[in-house]
């Protein structure tokens, strides 16, 4: 029966850094979901300022008070990702409607390639809606002080990757 059947999300990025937004999406999705996957993307177009490795590692480390949420890599098509960890649904979190335009493309191919898996979208905490990874990583840059918007654990990394 399905309704005894465990409810698995997928929740993918790059997270290049993880965010407090981030945070805001898992802890909103696990009202709704019994697991989520939180899927580290090794394929993207951007140009990382941590490697996959060092990703997982800090989202790991965040997320280790979290028993229903698991850290992954993933690599190649996300909805085949999606099937084979036994998951039906993409969380997605949004902040802007040009956020929406976006995930809405990405939601439609996924859904022509996998009618299956569906795609639910979570608006972020009002407090984070201004942030993301790339503004972190640009203030970051520029000198900026980005505490109470990452996670301690992820600040402390943007400051040693900052100072070699």
């Amino acid at each position: 029966m399905d309704s005894d059947r465990q409810k698995i999300a997928v929740y993918p990025g790059t997270f290049d850094p993880l965010t407090n937004g981030h945070l805001s999406i898992i802890r909103r999705g696990l009202d709704v979901f019994d697991t989520i996957i939180l899927a580290v993307a090794k394929d993207t177009p951007k140009q990382p300022m941590f490697s996959l490795e060092e990703r997982v590692d800090m989202a790991r480390s965040v997320l280790a008070d979290k028993e229903r949420v698991t850290v992954e890599a993933f690599s190649g098509l996300l909805v085949e990702y999606v099937q084979k960890r036994g998951a039906r649904v993409v969380l997605r979190g949004l902040r802007a409607i040009s956020d929406f335009e976006y995930e809405f493309q990405m939601s439609l191919m996924n859904r022509r390639l996998k009618r299956d898996v569906h795609t639910m979208f979570m608006m972020t905490d009002y407090k984070w809606l201004f942030t993301s990874s790339t503004i972190i990583k640009e203030t970051v840059g520029a000198g900026g002080d980005v505490q109470g918007l990452v996670p301690e654990i992820v600040f402390e990394q943007l400051k040693r990757k900052m100072q070699s």
